[in-house]
């Protein structure tokens, strides 16, 4: 069965890659012109196999195109490119919606009176297979002018988190000698934004960050592609962190380490 997929998975990688879908790489997501050649071969390669297994659907009217299925897929790939990975296993489906969407909250108020409602999403990432999120905010990202954000990255880095079964920000590294560091220095970073987010003080990084250490770990993902070198100046061991974890280096030249 392996042997299949691995035979299946590297016939779609030698397909030619559309010159419409390259098109849209160079038109869409930033990120792909900072990669060597060899990265630019093998995100192609990935997004190639990403559209073949999973299952994108519209929602809420979008109708899918090429140009949201190859968007999205880069994102997720570019995360993957120096990971033994074997594609987001757990993942099936890709819903899409136009724009933000809703869904039903609860919430409490004074009196301890419990209000339904509703709340504005941009994306969001289930341990159930699936993966959904706002266009919009995937190709303008309309919420935070100053670039840091993208929604994107945030909820495939949440997949590789529940990789292994749950999210808590410390997702499956690449060697068992890793995860004491990790968890000092993410920890310790994690607790900063949450004492700055309590004391209102300003941050570099999204204080969404200090919901959870799952969430940092989201967060801190989208700034080290989106501003990595103002990450690497003001949060050095962590920028060391996840450069090691994800096997780039992308406030230097090409992304590789």
């Amino acid at each position: 069965m392996f042997g299949f997929k691995t035979r299946r998975r590297n016939r779609l990688r030698s397909w030619p890659f559309p010159r419409s879908w390259l098109e849209i790489l160079q038109r869409n997501v930033p990120y792909y012109a900072r990669l060597s050649p060899a990265e630019q071969q093998e995100l192609q390669g990935g997004v190639q196999v990403f559209i073949a297994e999973k299952n994108f659907e519209g929602c809420g009217g979008l109708e899918m195109t090429d140009e949201i299925k190859v968007t999205i897929a880069a994102y997720a790939c570019i995360l993957l490119l120096h990971l033994r990975h074997d594609y987001y296993p757990r993942l099936q489906s890709i819903l899409v919606y136009p724009d933000a969407y809703p869904v039903p909250a609860v919430r409490r108020v004074v009196g301890n009176i419990v209000v339904e409602g509703h709340e504005m999403r941009a994306g969001e990432s289930w341990q159930t297979g699936a993966v959904v999120i706002s266009w919009n905010h995937v190709l303008h990202r309309p919420t935070d002018p100053g670039g840091g954000r993208n929604v994107a990255l945030h909820e495939f880095a949440h997949q590789l988190d529940q990789e292994k079964g749950v999210a808590d920000g410390a997702p499956l590294l690449p060697k068992s000698s890793m995860y004491g560091a990790w968890a000092r220095i993410l920890s310790r970073e994690y607790q900063a934004l949450s004492a700055a987010a309590d004391a209102d003080r300003p941050t570099l990084l999204d204080k969404y960050g200090a919901t959870n250490p799952a969430e940092f770990f989201a967060v801190v993902t989208e700034y080290f592609f989106e501003q990595p070198q103002q990450i690497k100046e003001r949060h050095p061991e962590l920028y060391e962190e996840l450069k090691l974890y994800y096997g780039q280096d992308p406030a230097s030249t090409g992304s590789a380490t």
